[in-house]
């Protein structure tokens, strides 16, 4: 089982890498000129990012995750904290899968979106990955 949870931390770590980054590499394509050597630079290291390190980092921390869940059951789902986490979880999940929207709209030189957008939701992987090791730490509820 530890060797279990010390592959969910690592592929969690390596998950939020992703989902940090990558926003903040998507402001400075923002404001690059389309079609430009920058341009054409930034959507290899988005894609690389993006299905070498965060996609696969994900699905391992999903797989370690769940089966620390449900294989050597030391989750307790009456407690309000694991809800809590299993809610973040499924929305970083979602935020992760709206980058790889925004990937695809900057891969094919179609993103409507501002550099100050990008600003703006590179914090929110933050707010909920705090919430997230509050719940699981702390336990207050």
């Amino acid at each position: 089982m530890e060797w279990v949870k010390a592959l969910h931390i690592i592929s969690v770590m390596a998950w939020m890498a992703g989902l940090l980054y990558l926003p903040r590499l998507f402001v400075y394509h923002a404001e690059a000129e389309k079609g430009s050597i920058q341009s054409e630079t930034f959507k290899v290291m988005e894609r690389r990012l993006y299905r070498g390190i965060a996609t696969p980092a994900m699905v391992a921390a999903w797989v370690f995750g769940l089966w620390m869940a449900f294989g050597f059951g030391v989750v307790d789902f009456s407690q309000g904290w694991m809800w809590l986490k299993a809610v973040l979880v499924i929305a970083l999940s979602g935020f992760h899968g709206f980058l790889g929207g925004q990937l695809r709209a900057f891969a094919n030189d179609a993103n409507t979106r501002s550099s100050r957008f990008f600003r703006a939701i590179n914090e929110i992987p933050t707010l909920m990955m705090a919430v997230i090791v509050v719940a699981v730490v702390v336990k207050p509820f």
